[in-house]
């Protein structure tokens, strides 16, 4: 059985994608929490407003994933600022128009699994050795409902999950004690990549800050004891 119950300390977070959605909301619950979080999005006003609003409990850059050198700067930078992450979350993702596969450019599709697939090896080729040298760290993956089944016109969506699922668990058998790592389905929220997809139903669905004040405490529950799970954000 695994223990849920986040322990009161003081965690350093990394968190890609914090300029929106699910990772704009789960940085405010943290920061709220009294963590510290080094994150990183790819909307400049966005990350001011965040340096402004956080300045003593972030360390906030712009960054493309994707741009294995932008990664490492800012690893290296939030490193010194903070040190090593006890959590790695690793939410910045892209979503295809919906469309049939052979209707999808070679380029929307290599940008949705430079930033989804690549951009998640980025993070974890940067920060292993990090958490490797502190003997401890959790890096979850967010993969998604369509990362474990598939539906019409998002193929390349469901492409990229699949493999974040695949590299997880291949991550978890090359990890050393003390870490881990979790490919997590966040599930449905009313985010602008659901609406990209579910247009007006979207709106039926838990808002990113419900679905944050559930998450971040699970989130920080895990433990090296879950390397390797599959696991469905509550």
């Amino acid at each position: 059985m695994i223990d849920r119950k986040r322990k009161n300390d003081t965690r350093v977070i990394w968190l890609t994608g914090c300029t929106s959605g699910l990772g704009r909301a789960l940085l405010d619950v943290f920061i709220q929490s009294g963590h510290r979080v080094c994150g990183c999005g790819r909307n400049e006003d966005v990350i001011e407003e965040l340096k402004h609003a956080y300045p003593d409990q972030t360390w906030l850059a712009v960054v493309d994933v994707a741009d294995d050198g932008q990664v490492a700067r800012f690893c290296e930078k939030a490193y010194q600022r903070f040190g090593p992450p006890d959590l790695l979350v690793n939410n910045a993702a892209l979503v295809n128009r919906p469309a049939p596969l052979w209707e999808i450019t070679a380029e929307e599709f290599d940008a949705l699994t430079a930033v989804n697939i690549n951009g998640t090896a980025n993070l974890i080729r940067h920060s292993v050795p990090l958490m490797q040298e502190a003997g401890k760290g959790v890096i979850v993956n967010y993969s998604s409902g369509w990362g474990r089944s598939t539906s019409p016109e998002v193929a390349p969506y469901c492409a990229s999950k699949w493999a974040v699922e695949g590299l997880s668990q291949a991550l978890a058998q090359e990890l050393p004690a003390g870490l881990a790592v979790v490919a997590l389905n966040p599930g449905i929220i009313n985010t602008p990549m659901l609406q990209k997809c579910f247009g007006e139903e979207a709106g039926h669905h838990r808002s990113p800050e419900e679905w944050a004040a559930a998450a971040a405490p699970f989130l920080l529950g895990l433990d090296a004891s879950d390397n390797g799970q599959a696991l469905t954000a509550p």
